[in-house]
C-alpha cells in the first residue's frame, strides 16, 4: 500500500487527507504554519462542492457552521437593484469553520505543523524537512497554496503575473447588520467600474465583507490595519450608508490584503511520483467562487485513481486528464468575468453570477 505526504494543512491537504482516511491509504500531513495560524476569511461553496463535501462532514454538523445563501442582488454604489438570481444551493462558510471540521476527522500524530518542506535536489521526486532528513513516502501530495515553493522549484520556468484586480477581506459580528442582510449575497457596484463592495452572511451573527479595487485605479498597498480602514472610508464615503457603517463598525486585527496573482499558462499536475491539488496546482483567481469545490474535486479524484491503480503515473495521468479541462474553463470564466469587473455599468452584461460554472 502506498504511503503519501500532504504538504499544506489547508483546505485542499486536509481535505485530501480525509478522502485517505476514507479509502484507508497512509499518510502524513506537513504544515509550515503554526497550529492556530489560519489566515483567510471564508468561502462560497456551490452545490456540486457542498456534494463532495457531504462524503467527509456530517450534513448536519456541516449545516450547524454556515449559512445557505438564497438570492445574489446586483446594487449600484447608492443601493438601486440592478439585477437579481435565485441562488442553487450555495454555502457560505468561514474558513476557521471548515478547517476545523475538516481537521476533526484527522489524528493529531498525522500532522506535523511548523516544518517546512522542500525538493531533495540529490534525488528525483523525494522531498525533506529543513533539517535535511528524508520524508519516507512513495507519493507527495503537495497543497501549498498559489505560491507553492514545490511548483515553482519543479517548475522553473513558470510565470505568474499581476491580476489587474486586489481584495480587501474582513469579517465583522454584528446582529444588527446581519438580520439586515438576511440569507442574501448582496454586491455594490461603482457606475465606472472597477469598484465593488459584497456582503453576505456566515452565521446568525457573522457577516464577510469584501471590496474589489482596480489596483490601477486604487492604491490598495500593504500598510497598516488604522490606516487601511481610513482608505476604505474615503473610498466608500458617499456610497450606500450599509457600507461605511461596517467599514467603520469592523476590527481590523485579521483584515486581509489579497494581492491576486494567476499562471500564466498551467503546469503539468505532477512530476515524477509528486503530485499537486488545489491553488498549487491551478491558483483560480477570487471571480470564480470554485477554489474551494476544485480542492474538493481534485482530492476525491486523485484518491479515487490512487486507490484504483496500482501504477502512480498512470493514477497521476487519468487525474490530471480529468481535472485540467475543467479548470481552464474556470479559469477562462475568471478572466471574463475580470473583465466585467473593469468595465463601466453600463457595459456589463446583465446579472453577472460571481461564480464560475463548468
Amino acid at each position: 500500500m502506498k504511503k503519501i505526504a500532504v504538504v499544506g494543512a489547508g483546505i485542499s491537504g486536509l481535505t485530501m487527507a480525509n478522502y485517505l482516511e476514507k479509502h484507508k491509504i497512509d499518510y502524513h500531513i506537513y504544515e509550515r504554519r503554526k497550529m492556530k495560524d489560519q489566515a483567510g476569511h471564508g468561502f462560497l461553496i456551490p452545490k456540486e462542492g457542498m456534494d463532495y463535501l457531504y462524503q467527509i462532514i456530517d450534513p448536519e454538523i456541516l449545516l450547524k457552521h454556515g449559512n445557505f445563501l438564497k438570492k445574489y442582488t446586483q446594487y449600484s454604489r447608492t443601493g438601486k437593484t440592478l439585477a437579481e438570481k435565485e441562488l442553487d444551493h450555495v454555502f457560505a462558510i468561514s474558513r476557521h469553520s471548515l478547517i476545523h471540521l475538516l481537521a476533526q476527522n484527522i489524528s493529531p500524530e498525522k500532522i506535523t505543523y511548523e516544518e517546512t518542506i522542500i525538493p531533495d535536489n540529490q534525488q528525483t521526486g523525494k522531498l525533506k524537512l529543513s533539517d535535511g532528513t528524508d520524508i519516507d513516502a512513495d507519493i507527495a501530495v503537495i497543497s501549498d497554496g498559489s505560491k507553492s515553493r514545490i511548483r515553482r522549484d519543479l517548475f522553473k520556468g513558470e510565470k505568474m503575473s499581476v491580476v489587474r484586480e486586489s481584495e480587501v477581506v474582513n469579517i465583522i459580528q454584528n446582529k444588527e447588520i446581519a438580520d439586515s442582510v438576511g440569507n442574501n449575497f448582496i454586491k455594490f457596484h461603482h457606475e465606472e467600474g472597477g469598484l465593488t463592495f459584497g456582503i453576505l452572511k456566515l452565521s446568525g451573527d457573522t457577516i464577510l465583507w469584501y471590496s474589489q479595487f482596480d489596483n490601477e485605479k486604487y492604491m490598495i498597498n500593504a500598510c497598516t490595519a488604522e490606516n487601511l480602514k481610513k482608505y476604505m472610508l474615503e473610498v466608500f464615503e458617499d456610497w450606500h450608508p450599509l457600507i461605511p457603517s461596517i467599514i467603520q463598525k469592523s476590527d481590523y486585527k485579521n483584515v486581509h490584503l489579497w494581492c491576486v496573482y494567476e499562471l500564466e499558462k498551467l503546469n503539468p499536475f505532477y512530476k515524477d511520483n509528486i503530485v499537486f491539488i488545489g491553488d498549487a496546482a491551478h491558483p483560480l483567481i477570487p471571480f470564480t467562487s470554485q477554489g474551494v469545490t476544485s480542492a474538493l474535486k481534485d482530492s476525491f479524484i486523485l484518491t479515487k485513481y490512487l486507490s484504483e491503480e496500482e501504477n502512480t503515473e498512470k493514477a497521476f495521468k487519468k487525474y490530471e486528464a480529468e481535472r485540467k479541462p475543467e479548470i481552464e474553463t474556470h479559469i477562462n470564466n475568471g478572466r471574463i468575468l475580470l473583465e466585467q469587473f473593469l468595465r463601466p455599468l453600463r457595459q456589463q452584461s446583465e446579472n453577472i453570477l460571481p461564480i464560475s460554472y463548468k
